[in-house]
């Protein structure tokens, strides 16, 4: 338990540090899906770990300490106490943050759906009459997509085809889930704020894929996409297609050259990476089991 303990709050380290490279190899799909999973994996074993750290107060309590005493036994100290304390103030951390992402992904879903009310329930494309130039897909039975009439008139022809690909394969791939999943993985630990950063722009990268496959062609891709984001830019940085204007250069780019391949072999390291902390967390718990054993009476 000495060291196990530790493994699952210092390798996600290893994960945020390799994502980004991960990004670049492979194809953004898989891509998304092997970190997404790992970052879950991971931020559940940290939690675990500081868990199984501030159980060890256990023999710190009172009637314990009492019992141990009057039996002769000598109480095992896993950890300082010191450390087991800072664990339960990070547990309250990480339970804030938890709420407060919850909240935020209802409150942005509950505004999302108050924009489709008055429309039929099977209406795919709900274009609104707004003059901010605006994109969104709204997942859900069925998943919606929400355009402002100000971006379909930027747009040609073609790029309208392109924009409503892109939002088509975000609902279809259900591209929320892993957004939500990596960002609750991010609030219990900070540590994999960067992998959250890297799937999202992975899913757009996903998205931007799908719509050039479907659409046949990438430049056409690349040219609604810029287009998109220079007209959402002008009219509100920061919305629409595009979340920075870096992120945007580089999936242009990405467009102008063949799709990565799905790298499977770097794939499977990613989810080591992710299950590795996990199994950390295993075995330091049958180590505290052992430990209460002895400590607690029979």
């Amino acid at each position: 338990m000495r060291v196990d303990v530790y493994i699952p709050l210092i390798l996600p380290l290893l994960l945020t540090a390799v994502a980004s490279q991960v990004g670049l190899k492979v194809s953004p799909a898989l891509a998304a899906r092997v970190l997404t999973i790992a970052a879950v994996l991971a931020a559940t074993a940290s939690t675990w770990a500081l868990l199984l750290l501030a159980a060890t107060l256990v023999n710190e309590a009172p009637h314990v300490a009492t019992e141990a005493g009057e039996d002769g036994r000598r109480l095992p100290d896993p950890v300082p106490v010191a450390i087991a304390v800072a664990a339960i103030m990070l547990l309250w951390l990480i339970g804030f943050r938890l709420v407060r992402a919850l909240r935020a992904h209802y409150a942005t879903r509950r505004v999302l759906e108050r924009l489709c009310e008055g429309h039929p329930p099977d209406s795919e494309l709900i274009v609104a009459a707004s003059s901010t130039p605006r994109a969104f897909a709204i997942p859900g039975t069925p998943g919606r997509i929400l355009v402002t009439a100000a971006m379909l008139g930027a747009l040609e022809p073609a790029e309208r085809r392109v924009l409503l690909a892109h939002e088509r394969a975000h609902l279809a791939h259900r591209h929320s889930v892993l957004s939500t999943a990596v960002t609750l993985a991010a609030a219990a630990n900070p540590v994999l704020a960067p992998v959250r950063t890297t799937v999202a722009f992975l899913v757009e990268r996903w998205a931007d894929e799908e719509a050039a496959r479907r659409v046949g062609d990438r430049r056409t891709t690349a040219r609604a996409l810029a287009r998109a984001a220079l007209v959402a830019q002008r009219a509100r940085p920061g919305c629409a297609l595009s979340f920075s204007e870096h992120a945007v250069t580089r999936r242009i780019a990405a467009l102008q050259t063949a799709p990565l391949p799905n790298l499977w072999s770097i794939g499977v390291a990613v989810l080591a990476l992710g299950a590795l902390p996990a199994f950390g967390a295993l075995d330091a718990t049958g180590d505290l089991l052992r430990l209460l054993g002895e400590s607690l009476p029979g």
